[in-house]
């Protein structure tokens, strides 16, 4: 199998595979738009593998199957420890195969079919480079692992991790590699690059559109600001940082209006 300039990867389980049907065919046309890359989808279910190469299959792609194990500790609750071990075995697979890029992707998002040539010309000059979507669970719009692209050099260097506390609070994986970025010196390029649809169920989804950065976006996306927030959500237990987006977006009035 020859090496691949661009690796797009996701992790994926049944609970939330409601749109991967949608994704794959998706798949589909961004291979066809740019022709070096290929999909790796992460499982930590193995009777869920077999199923997973056959729709690989009929929908024509080139990508492969990974399984891994999601390693927590007994308190931990969130679903966030196996997306982020699946996101660190991806990485883990994209630094073996010599892939220049690892384009990470969520399985219940569609995206432009344009996207890696878009994500390319967005990572010039930069480590990462960031498109932001609209996150289902809580409405607002921001960033995270879910359209992230990353250079080979930067990604030899930060792990994916996980931290939720026993408290239940919890860094999603999006905050968390912020700090792995921020103690590398990462440069991160993020705006409104990219449409993406991020589906709620198997056929409602929110839609979000190229757009300009809003003030509340800019503000809380200061890199030494995100980090002085992240790094105080470490040592209080508390995710303040998620917190003040939403107060801030709330305040701005923004209403979820994408929803289809």
């Amino acid at each position: 199998m020859s090496r691949p300039e661009v690796i797009t990867g996701t992790p994926i389980c049944r609970r939330a595979a409601f749109a991967l049907d949608k994704f794959l065919a998706n798949q589909r046309e961004i291979q066809q738009a740019y022709h070096d890359c290929r999909l790796v989808m992460a499982t930590d279910e193995p009777d869920f593998v077999a199923e997973l190469e056959e729709q690989i299959k009929l929908h024509h792609l080139k990508g492969e199957v990974i399984t891994y194990e999601t390693a927590k500790p007994d308190y931990a609750r969130s679903r966030i420890w196996s997306v982020t071990c699946g996101r660190e075995a991806i990485r883990q697979y994209a630094l073996l195969q010599g892939a220049e890029y690892l384009l990470c992707l969520d399985g219940d998002m569609v995206y432009e079919p344009s996207l890696i040539s878009i994500m390319k010309s967005k990572i010039q000059g930069f480590d990462v480079a960031y498109s932001g979507f609209r996150f289902r669970y809580r409405g607002t719009l921001g960033f995270g692992t879910s359209c992230f692209m990353i250079k080979r050099e930067m990604l030899s260097k930060i792990t994916f991790r996980c931290y939720e506390f026993r408290n239940g609070q919890e860094l999603d994986d999006g905050e968390s590699i912020f700090l792995e970025l921020f103690r590398y010196r990462a440069k991160l390029n993020k705006g409104f690059f990219v449409p993406i649809k991020h589906y709620r169920n198997s056929h409602e989804y929110y839609a979000v559109e190229p757009q300009p950065m809003r003030w509340y976006q800019t503000l809380t996306h200061i890199q030494l600001v995100r980090y002085m927030l992240t790094m105080a959500a470490v040592l209080t237990r508390y995710n303040i940082a998620r917190k003040l987006h939403i107060w801030l977006y709330r305040r701005a009035g923004f209403a979820s209006r994408d929803r289809r």
